[in-house]
Order: structure tokens, then C-alpha cells, then sequence
């Protein structure tokens, strides 16, 4: 039995070393939060046995848990570079025919050559519409539509745009050659009842689940809303110092139930000699 319950904790070891090895790979990643696995004890019983009697069989995986804490800012020089100072999450919505929504922390936003805003992964950043005191007038996921930055004033064909700006309540403007302005939208942000619910996609992109709830939909600032940050994106959630003490930890827990395999094998060899 002690082979087996040795064997449990080098298993939980090597799924420990391989959570922190994702973190550590992860630390320059742009939104990315660090994991952490968690583990239980296994013990088992007869109702007619004492517990006093009976060892433990060992330990298992509970869950590898996410870590939604606030990652560090890095300064950028682009306007739709954007990171959240707070919860929530950017909506971005995948090409068709999905038409896939997902939940991103990953700020770095490049308009394509239509005026479409999208994120690293293609995915279009949506809006929510707003009027014209820049007050949002349906905060659902059914009234947002994709930010699309317009090359010309809506009132005057021959006024380019010149520039766009991000406030921190998410309200995008635009401002043409002749001097005037439009109010686009704001940007739609989501927050859950259980963020540790979601479900990782990559490039710091999750879906709901039913672990999660569903989404809650609002503008930046608002109820639960952090606010947005133009020109600046936020970095992972990584302590590099932290990760190599816990890998560390979890190296040595490896060699710990390894040295026990070893010497339940010589007791086990002994027993064999001794016959």
C-alpha cells in the first residue's frame, strides 16, 4: 500500500512542478494569471474499523485554481493599447461563422485596415451604444456590435479622422479633421459570480461556464466595473521570487515520496530474501 501512496504524492508533485513551470513561462505573458493547484487527502475506512488504527492512502488532485489578482502595468504609446484597473473583463467576439464570444484581460488592441478594432487572437473588441450625453442605453450582450473606427466624419465626407481617445469610463471618441467629434460607444465589459469558474482559452482569453454564471454586462466603471487605462497594458499576475521558491517546494516533495517508493521497494526485497 505504501508503494501506491508514495506513488499519489509523486503524481501531485509532478502536477504541482507543471502548474508553476506554466506560470514561470507565462510571466511575460500580456493578462495571463497564474494558477495554482490544490490538493486533498485521501483516507478510507470500514465503518467497523477504528480510525485510530488506519493510515492515510495518500492524496489527490482538488483542481488547478486561477488566480484573478491584478497584474502590474506597462506604459505604451499606442491609445488602444488598454488595460483594466480593477475586475472585469474586455467582450470580444470571434470571426464568423462562430461568431464566438470570449472574455479577455489582454489589452493589445490593433485596428485592421476596415477600421475593425481586434485583439491578438482576431477577435473584434465590442461597444455598448451610448447617447449623446455619453450615457449607455443598453448594457446587455445582445445591444453590444463591434468597434469600428470610422475614416471620415459622419456629417462631413471630407473630414478625416485624426485621432481617437479612450477615457477611463471607456467612452470612445473621435475626432475628425474639421474639428469635430463623435461619441462611438463605450466599451462592454463583463464580470461573473464566480471568476474561478471560467474556462482558460489561451492568450488570456476565457469562456462562461456554468461554474462561472453568466456574464454581467456594463460599461467600465460602473457597479462592479474597473476602469480602463488607455496607453497602458497590464502585465501577468507572476511573482518570479514566489514561483521559484514554490518550485523548490514542489522538487523537493518529488524526491521526498520518490525516496519513500525506494525504500518500500527494500522492505519489499526483504521480505523476498527472507523466504
Amino acid at each position: 500500500m505504501s508503494f501506491y501512496t508514495s506513488l499519489s504524492g509523486l503524481k501531485g508533485a509532478q502536477t504541482d512542478m507543471s502548474v508553476i513551470s506554466n506560470n514561470i513561462a507565462n510571466a511575460g505573458s500580456i493578462g495571463f494569471k497564474r494558477s495554482a493547484a490544490q490538493f486533498g487527502d485521501i483516507f478510507a475506512s470500514s465503518p467497523s474499523q477504528s480510525t485510530k488504527t488506519i493510515a492515510g492512502q495518500g492524496q489527490r488532485l482538488n483542481g488547478i485554481t486561477q488566480q484573478f489578482t491584478q497584474g502590474s502595468y506597462e506604459t505604451s504609446e499606442k491609445t488602444l493599447d488598454m488595460a483594466i484597473v480593477g475586475e472585469g473583463f474586455f467582450v470580444v467576439k470571434g470571426a464568423p461563422p462562430t461568431n464566438a464570444v470570449t472574455y479577455s484581460r489582454n489589452g493589445a488592441f490593433t485596428p485592421l485596415e476596415d477600421g475593425t478594432v481586434v485583439d491578438t487572437t482576431g477577435s473584434t473588441l465590442q461597444l455598448l451604444p451610448v447617447d449623446t450625453d455619453g450615457n449607455v442605453t443598453d448594457a446587455s450582450l445582445g445591444g453590444a456590435y463591434d468597434l469600428v473606427l470610422p475614416k471620415v466624419s459622419s456629417t462631413n465626407p471630407d473630414a478625416d479622422l485624426v485621432n481617437v481617445s479612450v477615457g477611463i469610463d471607456g467612452l470612445v471618441s473621435a475626432t475628425f479633421a474639421d474639428g469635430s467629434t463623435e461619441k462611438l460607444g463605450k466599451i462592454a465589459m463583463a464580470s461573473f459570480p464566480a471568476t474561478e469558474g471560467l474556462r482558460p482559452v489561451g492568450d488570456a482569453h476565457w469562456q462562461s461556464t456554468g461554474e462561472s454564471g453568466a456574464p454581467v454586462i456594463d460599461s467600465p466603471g460602473s457597479g462592479a466595473m474597473g476602469a480602463v487605462r488607455s496607453g497602458a497594458l497590464e502585465r501577468s499576475n507572476v511573482d518570479i521570487t514566489e514561483e521559484l521558491v514554490l518550485l523548490i517546494a514542489a522538487q523537493r516533495n518529488f524526491q521526498a515520496n520518490a525516496k519513500a517508493i525506494e525504500g518500500a521497494s527494500t522492505l519489499t526485497q526483504t521480505v523476498i530474501n527472507m523466504n
